[in-house]
């Protein structure tokens, strides 16, 4: 499976329709709608049901479209924490769960950002669960999550606030 052809995927994905994904992706309908045959035949599953006018995803394409994207996210900060020189930058990935302790981690990242202007953050508001998974495959670098949880593989910190539920 080349991340080429992942990117192409998840062009598809988004656009719903192969002719549009390949405008966008600039190569042909026939080449790009080739690939993906390429890759469900590779994967021994179909990943769209073909429609008049729009494609829809199969059970196995909303699974690979999900994996997809975060190979794909995984090379692109790969290349780019590879690429740096002695400037303090990259990509940090925080994800989160929706509380009133990320007023404290958001006043954090500013000040990240105000000393390294080169550090971009993105932030992924999830469940504790999925944060934890997200960590565990390397695509986030820390989470935050509420409640007593036990941090088994992780270090922790637990931070003043409390979550309350109106």
């Amino acid at each position: 499976m080349e991340i080429r052809v992942l990117r192409y995927f998840l062009a598809v994905c988004e656009s719903k329709n192969i002719s549009k994904a390949a405008n966008v992706l600039h190569i042909s309908q026939p080449s790009l709608s080739r690939q993906l045959k390429n890759l469900e035949q590779e994967l021994g599953v179909v990943l769209f049901k073909r429609g008049p006018h729009e494609i829809t995803l199969t059970e196995q394409g909303y699974y690979l479209r999900d994996h997809a994207q975060d190979i794909v996210n995984m090379v692109e900060k790969t290349k780019l924490n590879i690429s740096q020189n002695d400037v303090i930058s990259g990509e940090l990935y925080i994800g989160a769960g929706e509380s009133i302790a990320m007023k404290r981690i958001m006043k954090v990242i500013d000040s990240i950002l105000k000393d390294y202007p080169d550090v971009k953050v993105h932030t992924f508001a999830a469940t504790a669960p999925l944060i934890e998974a997200k960590i565990d495959n390397g695509n986030l670098d820390f989470g935050i999550t509420m409640g007593h949880r036990k941090a088994g593989n992780y270090e922790s910190l637990a931070l003043p606030e409390k979550t309350s539920m109106a």
